[in-house]
């Protein structure tokens, strides 16, 4: 007698919507013989399925592993439960959505073009052959289109078209590659391009036509504003140094260099080392800007990348990308379509009012893009990828908590490279790159954003968390918000905090974050910090001993600032010994400004106590001659990274102080005088650079023993962004293995400002169970 079928209740989460996930199920269920049903719902894909045991597991091997899986799931949690047998089941068959409930499933990010739909947009024989929105259910757009959830045709802003009926056919053929791909258009029905001049007036029309245009205006030295996934990219020839020039004033963009777009490996090889590990996140379906080691004497334009050692590519990643390259084009500069640090620009019109005096032309399209995504940038660490920026192709991706937070969460993030994040239940769902605060627009994209992303997931939080500096814009906003428990984080347990919950551990640790500044429990700007930490608490055991610094916000700005303050700190009130003054004179030769600024520093007028390693590296890299002012964030320490000299090992002096009624002191005086005495010299700029990169990471491995030795753990986390330098977290690193530490560093969030509000919301979470 044949046993009688088992029937099985599954409830699946994770990146399990909008990537082909219900026909891989059905397909697998058909060639197994299995009955039953799947539909999508707020949670995720729910399955039940019916049959003989040894079939039911071969079906949950195949669905989570091999050949069956489709390439853009991610299964994070897989529940099931038995429930009776249905009589009489002979099929099994897809359900429509199910909208009721929390929402908590995953909406997917925007995926790359995939082989198989560039495959078919190259061939004649096809029906979407040149078709620029080509896509699937394994590539193209989705979070960017997506206004609500379920991720279903009628929630997106495919919605204006209506399919014709070979894209209908193929949408509901179940075994077809394009099975409820919503996005899932061709040239009869879908999506159209056109080309404008600046003030709006089309000039051409018609796919070939407007791509050939676009191509020869780019390859004349013209600047194109193109509309691609997540908003609009301002576009020029790389190897023309004429053109670029003229984007960077015409864009108010002076010095922060640009991103590039190729058209192959093979092109970013010809100015760029290209690793194994590097190429495979180039060539993955996030295609983010991957920043390279540049080569030596290039044809790049100067002006796209001047005073820094690496380059940031990335590949085409759109079909109209594909389509605009195929017309004789290798590289391009593709810099995000905005003015200044404006928010990213998606709307036609926008782009026409705000852009028409930096774009020569405008290739536009009628896809509306709902939700604008940055580029995400990664920069490779240990050969481990590590995101810089994190936005296309990585948001809004949840990252699981280790344990459920019992309410809902609002965490405002940081001013600076500004993300926010909701916790909901075990999900932290960290927005997209948001930007800097302190521009007003973007402020209005940052609240504008909280609405949307809290709207797509129906969070609805009951507690907010936000940094402790009184005068962020970020906390000053989550104050405002009425009804809520507040909780107040410091920025570097934050920065902690962030890396615990990437490794999914509680603590504690021992953390050492470096950066330029965040506010300290006792009213000054930390920025060195050794500590022991959990989610739940810190203490501070160690830091860069504190120095004086003068002038507020310009401090960030002017270089000489920390300089003086530095030098003052190692040579006193005597600043004549050792050449310093003809240092201090070819940095400012104002000399009213510098007399001004030690008057303040000699009577603390306008000046606080800080802890900043972020400024150490302005002032070094002022001293070396590299600049006197950051244009943009971390300029002069980018700068100063750039001419290190390879093969250095040798190290400034420094002092670890230890204190009987306080943390450890990391004293830098000994270098900074070391430093001069090789400056005055004339030493090589590059071994100077690398003497004070070896000292920090000397430094601060001292600081971690020292720190072992009272607390006996041997865990060390790094954050903070400082550690962007990819010199010093590396030497770092590898430093701290020999001394048989465990080290763990930010990877899915930036270890800069970008990942403030992932800690915060875990912090958050974590002491709201107490």
């Amino acid at each position: 007698m044949a046993a009688s079928p088992k029937r099985q209740k599954m409830l699946i989460t994770g990146r399990v919507q909008g990537v082909g996930f219900r026909p891989a199920v059905y397909r697998i269920a058909q060639s197994l013989g299995l009955t039953g049903l799947v539909y999508n719902d707020t949670k995720g894909v729910t399955i039940e399925l019916q049959g003989r045991e040894d079939e039911m597991a071969e079906f949950l091997a195949r669905l989570q592993s091999g050949p069956d899986k489709p390439p853009l799931a991610e299964i994070k949690s897989f529940d099931t439960v038995e429930i009776p047998a249905v009589k009489g089941e002979t099929e099994f068959v897809i359900l429509s959505s199910d909208s009721a409930g929390p929402v908590l499933s995953e909406v997917t990010a925007d995926a790359a073009a995939c082989d198989h739909c560039l495959a078919e947009m190259a061939d004649r024989e096809d029906f979407r052959y040149g078709y620029p929105f080509i896509n699937c259910t394994n590539c193209g757009p989705r979070y960017s289109i997506v206004k609500t959830i379920p991720y279903d045709r009628p929630n997106t802003t495919m919605s204006a078209f209506k399919m014709c009926r070979k894209c209908a056919d193929q949408y509901g053929d179940v075994t077809d590659r394009r099975f409820h791909a919503q996005p899932v258009a061709c040239g009869a029905c879908g999506p159209e391009i056109w080309l404008t001049d600046s003030r709006g007036q089309t000039v051409e029309s018609g796919t070939d036509r407007v791509i050939a245009e676009a191509g020869r205006l780019l390859l004349r030295g013209k600047i194109v504003a193109i509309k691609g996934i997540g908003g609009f990219h301002l576009a020029v020839d790389a190897l023309n140094d004429g053109a670029v020039l003229r984007l960077r004033q015409r864009k108010r963009r002076d010095h922060k260099p640009f991103a590039m777009m190729a058209d192959s490996i093979e092109t970013i090889r010809k100015y760029a080392v290209v690793s194994k590990d590097a190429e495979r996140v180039l060539r993955g379906p996030q295609a983010p800007i991957v920043l390279l080691p540049r080569r030596e004497n290039v044809t790049i334009a100067p002006a796209v990348a001047e005073g820094v050692s690496t380059l940031g590519f990335m590949l085409c990643y759109a079909p109209l990308h594909h389509l605009v390259f195929a017309q004789g084009i290798s590289l391009l500069v593709m810099t995000s379509g905005n003015i200044s640090d404006e928010p990213l620009i998606c709307k036609n019109e926008a782009a026409l009012e705000r852009l028409g005096c930096v774009a020569d032309a405008f290739l536009m399209h009628d896809r509306e893009i709902y939700r604008q995504v940055d580029d995400s940038v990664i920069h490779l660490v240990k050969q481990q990828p590590v995101l810089l920026r994190r936005a296309r192709g990585y948001v809004p991706t949840p990252i699981i908590n280790a344990h459920s937070s019992r309410d809902d969460i609002f965490a405002a993030g940081a001013d600076l490279k500004n993300t926010f994040c909701f916790a909901k239940q075990n999900q932290l769902i960290c927005s997209e790159h948001i930007g800097d605060l302190e521009d007003a627009e973007v402020y209005h994209h940052y609240i504008s954003s909280i609405e949307h992303l809290r709207g797509l997931f129906e969070v609805e939080p009951k507690i907010t968390v936000c940094d402790l500096h009184p005068g962020y814009l970020s906390t000053q906003y989550a104050l405002s918000l009425s009804g809520m428990e507040t909780i107040e984080v410091q920025h570097h347990w934050a920065h902690i905090a962030s890396v615990l919950t990437e490794h999914g551990i509680p603590g504690p640790v021992i953390g050492l974050v470096c950066d330029g500044t965040g506010y300290g429990t006792d009213g000054a700007i930390w920025g060195c910090e050794c500590m022991i930490a959990s989610l739940e608490r810190f203490e501070r055991i160690g830091h860069l001993a504190c120095y004086d610094l003068a002038g507020a916000d310009k401090a960030g700005k002017e270089a000489i600032r920390p300089v003086l303050s530095l030098l003052k700190k190692a040579y006193g009130d005597d600043l004549k010994p050792d050449g310093v003054e003809w240092l201090l004179g070819r940095i400012e030769p104002d000399q009213a400004k510098l007399r001004t600024i030690l008057q303040q520093l000699e009577k603390g007028v306008n000046t606080v106590k800080t802890s900043s390693l972020g400024r150490v590296f302005d002032a070094v890299a002022a001293m070396l001659g590299l600049g006197s002012y950051n244009h943009f964030d971390a300029q002069l320490p980018m700068a100063l990274e750039a001419v290190i000299e390879a093969g250095v090992d040798d190290n400034y002096g420094f002092e670890l102080i230890s204190k009987t009624d306080g943390p450890l002191g990391l004293d830098l005086s000994i270098m900074i005088r070391e430093l001069t005495a090789d400056v005055k010299n004339s030493v090589a700029s590059g071994v100077i650079s690398a003497k004070f990169h070896n000292c920090l990471a000397a430094g601060l491995l001292d600081m971690t023993k020292a720190a072992r030795g009272s607390c006996k753990l041997n865990t060390v986390a790094l954050s903070g962004g400082v550690f962007c330098n990819q010199y010093l977290i590396n030497r770092l690193i590898s430093l701290l293995r020999k001394a048989d530490f465990h080290v763990l560093f930010n990877r899915i969030v930036p270890s800069n400002d970008g990942g403030i509000s992932l800690g915060q919301a875990a912090i958050a979470a974590s002491v709201s169970q107490r």
